[in-house]
């Protein structure tokens, strides 16, 4: 249950009156907590989550794979296998005898089966499996939106394996064609014909090559294209109902062809009626899909004055725009999943102001080597931080092959008109110089 209260000028203290007691400070310092977090290994959110746990005085056990990494925690943890769902939950409930669990929470879309599964035989709060499943696949999530009779763009599977000419016979065009299971945009395409979709398709065949899931190489999602703003929403659901943490403009066009994020803004500066709308048809998604515990990220699309589903999944923002929500409230947004997991009481005090994030775009493909202006942009009037995340001499691959952004730039001001302006005049600064790729011809030799 959620109380808002006011407590003078325009801060607000946010509470979650859990589902069970909340443990007192003494309890809190007595008792250790132990949380699993279930994590693919290459997940950047594993750092964030074990800062959050350490902040709680919580004892984070990492159920991974990689047996041999050179992350200590992973090393030290529960070593599983995500090809293996049944053989990971029964590690993971051995191990709970040993020594339980209070919470379970899955870093990413891949952990979050192995997480419900397990968090179900112990007993603990998670979302249902066809929930989960829901929120990770977009041909099943646009199952479920249209039979529960919410917006959503006409669409059908496109099965690589098979003749394609019978499959996309009658597409209206444009369309856009998607990976079942991915994120950050990879795979995601815009094509205006039906010569400019079967020129792309190759690409996208080896893109999804790479999925984990068998089904999910063989398979891609086409739906119509819907115009208009779109915006991201982070919430968290308590026993069915959502409380909405934050929503993100997005005042970059995203039309395609590629559609990689850049900049995102909060607080919204579209009319109320429309993001109440955007809310509550993210609530009907996501009771639709039957979640009712932990986070959501939420992207929606807003056209002729409705909030059509983009995208819900049960976990949080992904790269380090979750650092958005730490902008004057003193707690990072795994600190506020960690809490929340433990049925602790959350605190939030809402700030004065604006706060956004700029997502480096990448520009082109070829070898990193070096990114200049970084001073200058941090000295822009409004920039918090700016961090380069790629290293020179990596290779870099722009969508709709790659995923990667180059680094993250926040920014912080009274007003998100303020923010936008410090970012982009931030970003101005910057001058990417990538070597190209070139071509290596091999020559036989006597």
């Amino acid at each position: 249950m959620w109380r808002l209260r006011r407590c003078g000028g325009r801060r607000w203290r946010l509470r979650l009156i859990p589902r069970r007691a909340a443990p007192t400070a003494s309890a809190e310092r007595d008792a250790t907590p132990r949380i699993l977090l279930v994590a693919i290994h290459q997940s950047y959110r594993i750092a964030a989550y074990q800062s959050a746990a350490e902040a709680l005085g919580a004892r984070l056990v990492i159920a991974s794979q990689g047996e041999h990494s050179l992350i200590p925690g992973i090393a030290e943890g529960i070593h599983i296998a995500f090809s293996d769902v049944p053989g990971a939950v029964q590690r993971i409930v051995a191990e709970a005898g040993r020594a339980p669990f209070d919470a379970v929470v899955a870093s990413d879309d891949l952990a979050l089966e192995v997480a419900a599964r397990a968090a179900g035989a112990l007993g603990l709060a998670h979302n249902a499996l066809p929930a989960v499943r829901a929120s990770r696949r977009k041909d099943i999530a646009r199952e479920v939106l249209r039979a529960a009779g919410l917006p959503v763009p006409r669409f059908r599977r496109l099965h690589l394996r098979r003749a394609l000419a019978p499959q996309i016979a009658g597409l209206r065009y444009p369309c856009v064609v998607k990976p079942l299971a991915m994120a950050a945009s990879r795979g995601v395409v815009r094509v205006d014909s039906r010569q400019e979709l079967l020129g792309m398709l190759p690409r996208l065949e080896a893109i999804v090559a790479e999925a984990l899931v068998p089904d999910e190489r063989e398979q891609l999602l086409v739906e119509s294209f819907i115009p208009g703003e779109e915006i991201a929403i982070e919430g968290l659901l308590s026993a069915g109902r959502l409380h909405v943490l934050a929503v993100f403009d997005k005042p970059e066009p995203l039309d395609g062809p590629f559609f990689e994020e850049s900049y995102y803004v909060t607080p919204s500066r579209l009319p109320k009626a429309l993001l109440d709308r955007a809310t509550r048809r993210l609530a009907e998604a996501c009771a639709a899909y039957g979640l009712r515990e932990g986070p959501v990220h939420a992207e929606l699309r807003l056209h002729d004055g409705e909030a059509w589903i983009v995208e819900v999944a049960a976990r949080t923002i992904g790269g380090d725009c979750a650092r958005l929500l730490s902008f004057g409230t003193g707690r990072s947004l795994e600190e506020l999943v960690l809490r929340h997991a433990l049925g602790w009481p959350l605190a939030l005090d809402r700030p004065a102001g604006a706060a956004g994030v700029l997502m480096i775009p990448t520009p082109a493909a070829g070898t990193l080597r070096r990114v200049e202006g970084v001073l200058a942009a941090r000295q822009v009037p409004g920039i918090e931080d700016l961090m380069i995340s790629i290293r020179e001499g990596y290779e870099l691959t722009p969508l709709p092959e790659g995923g990667a952004y180059l680094g993250f730039m926040f920014a912080h001001a009274d007003t998100p008109a303020e923010v936008e302006t410090a970012l982009r005049e931030a970003h101005a600064c910057l001058n990417v110089v990538i070597a190209p790729r070139l071509p290596v011809a091999m020559t036989a030799t006597s």
